[in-house]
């Protein structure tokens, strides 16, 4: 998935374009940049910046959209007027998400965008946006408004709405003892997501956020889901700042090796032609455990699940350890036999997928649901557990496949099982590309 930064750059890394480019590494994004201002600046103090020309400007935009296909675009920094006319005529036509993170000011202090060009950013930028992300001092910077009570935070998130924003975040709101609030506004929206407070300044948070914003909205998350998505990855990542420089520590997003693997599948998954056409009636969920997992609690899933809209998969919901039941009850039982298989995903049942299954020669096995005891049937999560074990009874090799052909009630569904979501991805393209 291509995502492209627009803003400006920090030598530092802590911030701009730099900034967002980690996170959607951290991700699995291909990050795209344009550069609308150059920056001298680190942790302890701010210095000079040297504003794009419209003409470079413009060619950077003009490569990028020429040669590559862009999901979503992030707009930071865009410094003087002229900047915020050349991307407003550039981008007015693209149908993707934006995110719009209106940079103010640095934290060690330098002024990033021109006064003047305030009114600019207002007619030409905010119509623009998906969702808008200011924290309290932007919001009451472009507003002209002060935010001190519950009542003043609605008003000036609905004023964003107004100049034309499809949805707002106002991030980092102080209204109660040790809690951090964003707030979500759209036309059908509205909610407060709250954390503890941290009781610590950081370089780079307020960047991280959007970058994680977008990536949600790219992969076809709610705004709500995105935002939930993007205020715990970023809580997380300021707890994890570190101090690299000698002043304002800097954010850190740490890239967790089965949250990566899973999600880099995840993306391959839902790419895969007519995909939607093998997403069952209860939806698929997509699993990876730790090595030697003893519950559920050791196998990651989505807390949602893959589900169609439309002609297209799309993840619904967060990778979260737990988030699984079926798929993962049924990894869980395929590992304790075989502990080389880690990872899973279950499809709608199809003749069609088990005869190419077994005609590329991978291992399927099956189980019949009417004849499962009914103590099984009549406690919670047994079923699964029943099947999976009847399946693998007196194999000494691990199925590629195991099914089931449904009971009443029951949906029919095969489950694939691979070491890895890599080696899962890859049986299922091998099937239907």
């Amino acid at each position: 998935m291509n995502l492209l930064t627009i803003g400006g750059s920090d030598p530092s890394s802590g911030a701009g374009i730099q900034r967002d480019v980690k996170t959607f590494d951290s991700l699995n994004a291909y990050g795209l940049t344009v550069v609308t201002a150059i920056t001298s600046q680190n942790t302890s103090k701010f210095g000079l910046i040297q504003p794009a020309s419209k003409k470079i400007l413009k060619d950077q935009l003009d490569s990028v959209f020429s040669d590559f296909s862009i999901k979503g675009i992030k707009i930071g920094m865009v410094y003087n007027s002229e900047i915020i006319k050349t991307i407003h005529n550039q981008l007015k036509k693209f149908s993707g998400p934006i995110i719009i993170d209106p940079i103010i000011k640095s934290t060690t202090g330098g002024m990033l965008i021109q006064k003047s060009a305030i009114s600019d950013f207002k007619k030409y930028l905010i119509p623009l946006a998906t969702i808008i992300t200011p924290n309290k001092f932007e919001a009451e910077t472009i507003l002209k408004m002060k935010i001190n009570s519950t009542k003043s935070l609605e008003r000036a998130a609905k004023s964003f709405l107004e100049i034309g924003a499809k949805g707002v975040v106002i991030t980092g709101l102080q209204f109660e003892k040790d809690k951090i609030i964003d707030f979500v506004l759209t036309e059908t929206t509205k909610e407060k997501i709250v954390s503890n407070k941290l009781k610590r300044v950081n370089h780079g948070s307020g960047c991280t956020y959007s970058s994680l914003m977008l990536f949600g909205l790219a992969q076809g998350k709610s705004i709500s889901e995105s935002a939930s998505f993007a205020h715990r990855f970023t809580f997380d990542s300021i707890k994890k700042a570190q101090k690299i420089g000698k002043g304002i520590p800097i954010t850190k997003l740490t890239k967790d090796k089965i949250s990566f693997e899973l999600s880099k599948a995840i993306n391959q998954f839902i790419q895969i032609e007519n995909i939607t056409d093998r997403i069952p009636e209860c939806q698929t969920n997509f699993v990876f455990s730790k090595k030697n997992p003893s519950s559920e609690n050791d196998v990651l899933g989505i807390s949602g699940r893959i589900v169609k809209a439309g002609d297209r998969a799309i993840q619904a919901g967060d990778l979260r350890y737990g988030a699984s039941k079926h798929v993962a009850k049924a990894l869980l039982i395929m590992n304790e036999k075989f502990p080389q298989i880690r990872s899973g995903l279950n499809l709608k049942l199809e003749d069609e997928t088990v005869y190419k299954l077994k005609k590329k020669g991978f291992t399927v096995k099956s189980y019949d649901r009417t004849k499962e005891p009914k103590k099984y049937k009549i406690t919670e999560g047994a079923s699964i557990k029943w099947g999976i074990k009847n399946a693998l009874r007196g194999t000494k090799k691990p199925p590629d496949a195991i099914f089931h052909k449904g009971d009443f009630g029951k949906e029919p569904m095969i489950m694939i099982f691979g070491r890895s979501p890599k080696n899962v991805v890859e049986k299922v393209s091998n099937l239907f590309q």
